[in-house]
């Protein structure tokens, strides 16, 4: 990965995102605002502007609100703009997805734009499960992602990303991808990355690099621990070669009630998106009661 010069923030390094010309592209905005309410979590603010929804959310665990973000064009391309603004509130707990894989298709030279901004209240849990997100070969991208948390706050979120479309022949021999991502703590910068992902470069297949696998991906918990840290190793071993997976915990003892905590990150690199999604799965399946308190209630859109 590669470190944002020092001072500037790669989530918010474009900010012509909202104010850029309106001709050459979808420009779509939602803000989803949760707080808690009697008994439960409920979408108390919900704005959108342009092709973003979210038409009702639902309780299938009681409390948390679980919400499915949609997309009804179904497809970005060069010149669109898709900004994400999620806050869960102190005392809430959210769960959002969405429905179907993204798709970034072939640009004409223009770039599309995904800015995703996410806060989490002191006492909140937000959960953050989009699907996979495709890169067409000859597709340009500029993905932002910030996750601001208050102190006591929960967060488990992932990115899943597939370059092509390996099985109908498309390995991603030309297009780019600029990815950008910010974790805060307070006030404490936990996390600053920034990966360039060139179609055709060696990157993609050399041994250092993805070797060979088109799919990856990343999750963060927060706050990690050892016995989560453990618990997905001890998984991650008994899978085989395919995902391959690697973790690790940043800024251990940033949470002084616990002990030997951190930000826990994940990444995995496989040659199918079925496998690294399945993988993804089953982390969250591992890592819910530990981090949220309660068993893991996948949303019913997966399953469809």
């Amino acid at each position: 990965m590669i470190q944002a010069p020092s001072g500037q923030s790669p989530a918010h390094a474009d900010a012509h995102l909202s104010t850029g010309p309106r001709g050459d592209g979808w420009r779509a905005r939602l803000e989803l605002g949760f707080e808690p309410g009697p008994g439960q979590t409920v979408l108390r603010h919900r704005r959108h502007h342009g092709p973003l929804r979210v038409q009702r959310t639902f309780h299938p665990e009681g409390a948390p609100c679980h919400s499915y973000v949609l997309h009804p064009p179904g497809g970005v391309v060069g010149g669109d703009v898709l900004e994400i603004d999620v806050a869960s509130a102190a005392g809430a707990h959210a769960l959002v997805t969405t429905p179907a894989a993204g798709k970034f298709y072939r640009s004409a030279g223009g770039t599309a734009r995904q800015c995703q901004h996410l806060r989490v209240g002191g006492g909140a849990a937000l959960e953050w499960l989009p699907s996979l997100n495709i890169l067409h070969a000859g597709s340009r991208a500029a993905m932002r992602s910030r996750f601001e948390l208050a102190p006591g706050g929960r967060l488990l979120a992932w990115d899943l990303l597939g370059l092509g479309r390996p099985g109908s022949g498309d390995h991603f021999e030309h297009g780019a991808c600029d990815i950008a991502l910010e974790v805060m703590v307070g006030e404490r910068r936990l996390l600053v990355e920034r990966l360039r992902l060139d179609g055709g470069a060696a990157l993609l297949q050399a041994p250092w690099g993805l070797q060979g696998r088109r799919y990856l991906a990343t999750l963060i918990a927060w706050p990690g621990t050892g016995e989560m840290l453990t618990a997905l190793r001890r998984e991650a071993a008994g899978n085989g070669a395919d995902p391959v997976m690697g973790c690790t915990l940043l800024g251990k003892g940033a949470v002084a009630d616990v002990p030997g905590s951190g930000l826990l990150i994940c990444r995995w690199f496989a040659y199918s998106g079925e496998a690294v999604w399945e993988a993804m799965v089953r982390a969250w399946f591992l890592l819910r009661p530990l981090l949220m308190g309660r068993p893991a209630s996948a949303p019913r859109i997966w399953s469809t």
